[in-house]
């Protein structure tokens, strides 16, 4: 008997979180979650995890087991239960979250078992899980101590020790305490706060932070969070109401998570006091706080559309505010949340980020002191830091040395690492192959570098066409062509380009008679050096041969 633990996603970056546990001939997935596209991925939708080994072993695949709400960890289960059969395992507010995703995706026939965080036990092939809460910034977040043939795990994503936290309980510690009790094998943990000193802290003291900023506004009101963030809503809500405005929350990912957090008592309004976008065209601007999606500046978000002028529904107006409660260093991309700030700014709404009130936000991962007393708690043989990028996981390692553990009882894992548990003793198996897979419409992983691109350099260099006819003698008849899109200046395209189609008839003819293959390189070499030395821009060349 052995156990394997697999990191097919999870480390090394922040999101698209996805473990696998393997055991006599069985394996339980834990978390399946998406990533999303920064600002060098035009056209892209989502980031997904690399399934293959997954769906190449699916007869072993005993069910799935998930830890909490937000779309890092269950945002890629409808595109893996497409290839693979499987029942979940989820918290109350979770399954409600899924069910929505399933049933906007149309994935049928999934079974979801609902456990109770507080008081339940459940079996997952050879795998016993015990839940418990742990605090994060979204309700129902678990961790999990996980019986398995070579003994007892935890396996516990994401978490903080706040014991107050805006929406339901806090992190369970005399559970984690009790369920420690024998000699665990190896923590799976959440290491992103390791290289932040002491407890993170509680959240409450937010609300007042909003409101004495939100007061100051005289016209429209926005403000913005990570759309399962739901006790941060409730506080924006309270906020809303102590100013006597009316409530609108903005974006499908919100609106559908809000419905089934306030179906289950999580977050706390009376229906006249939340009303419809269309609605709210009946009042005063000044009588209105939107709660909108995409707090990171996701491309394609309902914020990003609104600074970019093409929210079809809705727009901001000078003298409006927008509110950002979310991370300072998103896990997707700075550079997207930068550039939708600066383009609100430009447009004379008045912006408040972490940056300028460091009130706006505390974050949902526990600091080194929450890493470390953990460590005490569950006293684990061997440490696997999961969740964060490189320099997380290295600064967690150096936690446990300072905790007095042993630097190589920790694993850094990447992408397809995974480690062997047998006898006590663990080593590392053969890496798993992976890749990122990119969703574009219903487009699956078929697009990569080369194509994101090309479409970055259509996207800001433009691109030109060279049509070039050739005889059957093989000679040039006339001079090529050349029309360009999203290139120069109409004023002085029509001058440059007409120099462009002299200059690379002379190019091709004084290599005597044309030989398309050769000749499209050339003109392809030839005009790219052209354009970039009379404009400093490389736009993609296109050479058409054309025999008449």
């Amino acid at each position: 008997m052995s156990l394997k633990f697999i990191a097919l996603s999870g480390t090394i970056s922040v999101t698209e979180n996805l473990y696998v546990y393997e055991a006599d001939g069985k394996m339980v997935v834990v978390d399946c979650g998406v990533g999303f596209p920064d600002l060098e991925m035009p056209g892209v939708d989502l980031v997904i995890p690399d399934f293959s080994y997954i769906v190449k072993n699916k007869a072993k695949l005993a069910g799935i087991v998930v830890s909490q709400g937000h779309e890092d960890h269950i945002g890629a289960l409808p595109y893996l239960l497409r290839e693979v059969s499987a029942p979940i395992w989820s918290a109350p507010l979770v399954t409600e979250f899924l069910k929505e995703k399933f049933e906007d995706l149309g994935i049928k026939g999934v079974k979801i078992n609902t456990f109770d965080p507080e008081n339940s036990q459940f079996r997952v092939g050879p795998f016993v899980f015990t839940p418990f809460r742990v605090t994060h910034s979204v309700p129902d977040a678990c961790g999990f101590a996980i019986d398995t043939p070579e003994g007892r795990v935890f396996h516990i994503p994401e978490h903080k020790m706040d014991q107050n936290p805006v929406v339901g309980k806090g992190t369970d510690i005399q559970k984690i305490k009790n369920l420690a009790s024998g000699n665990i094998l190896f923590l799976a943990s959440d290491c992103l706060g390791a290289n932040k000193p002491g407890y993170t802290g509680g959240e409450r003291h937010l609300e007042d932070n909003l409101y004495n900023v939100a007061k100051n506004v005289r016209e429209a009101l926005l403000m913005t969070a990570i759309s399962s963030n739901i006790g941060r809503f409730q506080q924006m809500v309270n906020v809303a109401v102590r100013l006597g405005r009316k409530v609108v929350f903005v974006g499908r990912s919100i609106q559908k998570k809000v419905e089934a957090a306030h179906r289950l008592g999580y977050i706390k309004y009376s229906r006249d006091q939340v009303i419809s976008l269309e609605q709210s065209y009946d009042l005063p601007r000044n009588k209105v706080a939107y709660i909108v999606s995409g707090c990171y500046g996701q491309v394609g978000s309902s914020l990003y559309r609104i600074a970019e002028g093409k929210h079809e529904r809705m727009e901001v107006l000078e003298g409006d505010m927008v509110i950002f409660s979310a991370d300072p260093a998103p896990p997707y991309s700075k550079e997207s949340e930068d550039y939708v700030i600066d383009k609100l700014i430009d447009m004379g709404v008045d912006v408040h980020y972490y940056d300028l009130n460091e009130g706006l936000y505390v974050s949902g991962h526990g600091g080194q002191e929450d890493i470390v007393e953990l460590f005490n708690l569950t006293r684990p043989k061997y440490y696997i830091p999961i969740g964060g990028a490189v320099r997380f996981m290295h600064a967690y390692r150096k936690l446990v040395i300072r905790n007095g553990g042993e630097g190589k009882d920790v694993f850094i894992l990447k992408p397809g690492d995974n480690v062997d548990f047998k006898g006590k003793s663990a080593s590392l198996g053969q890496k798993i192959s992976t890749k990122e897979i990119l969703v574009h419409g219903l487009g699956i992983g078929d697009i990569g570098k080369v194509v994101l691109g090309d479409r970055t350099i259509l996207g800001s260099e433009g691109f030109v066409v060279a049509l070039i006819k050739v005889g059957k003698d093989r000679k040039l008849k006339g001079d090529p062509e050349i029309i360009s899109r999203g290139f120069v200046f109409e004023k002085i395209e029509k001058a440059l380009l007409r120099d462009a189609e002299k200059r690379l008839r002379f190019q091709i003819e004084k290599n005597g008679k044309v030989d398309k293959k050769a000749a499209q390189l050339e003109a392809k070499k030839y005009l790219e050096k052209f354009f970039f030395q009379k404009t400093g821009r490389r736009p993609m060349i296109l050479p058409i041969f054309v025999e008449i």
